[in-house]
């Protein structure tokens, strides 16, 4: 693994992973990072990937981060099974300083492979049932590519039917 192709923090958490996963696009435009303008430039099928979006949830002065992983093509349900499944008053998405701050990830490179371990990881179902899926590096610059199914061994991972819709 080149260690300039991810986060710091995705590098260490690689380093003890015992799943198969590749470095996708040495040479990915950052501007073209994001889900849509990457899948049409580099040929992958929206379906194939999945995005990572940190969520705050809030219950009185308490809040609780957690990285959700949907499918590129659907979108969490933030003020609802999220909110939920977080047991939060309310929930939104994190402010983006926080969640580049918190995960030592680019905005628009965030993957569940590295958060803070005291972070909650939700991922949709409907990823697992993908062989493979192209997610966040933690840097715009790259993607890893890595069986679906890795995803849910996460250590902090709960798989949550209908995540997204």
């Amino acid at each position: 693994m080149d260690a300039d192709l991810v986060a710091p923090p995705v590098a260490g958490a690689l380093a003890s992973w015992a799943e198969a996963y590749r470095v996708v696009g040495t040479e990915i435009d950052p501007g073209l990072a994001d889900t849509a303008a990457f899948c049409e430039r580099y040929g992958v099928d929206p379906t194939d990937s999945a995005n990572c979006v940190v969520i705050a949830g809030r219950r009185g002065e308490e809040t609780t981060y957690a990285a959700c992983v949907v499918l590129a093509t659907t979108r969490a349900d933030v003020n609802g099974l999220v909110r939920r499944t977080l047991a939060a008053r309310k929930a939104s998405f994190a402010p983006m300083d926080d969640a580049v701050g918190l995960t030592g990830m680019e905005y628009g490179g965030i993957t569940p492979i590295g958060v803070p371990p005291t972070w909650v990881i939700l991922i949709d179902a409907a990823v697992l049932e993908r062989d493979v899926v192209v997610i966040g590096s933690g840097l715009r610059r790259s993607k890893l590519a890595l069986p679906a199914a890795a995803l849910a061994r996460l250590d902090q991972a709960t798989v949550v039917e209908g995540l997204a819709g």
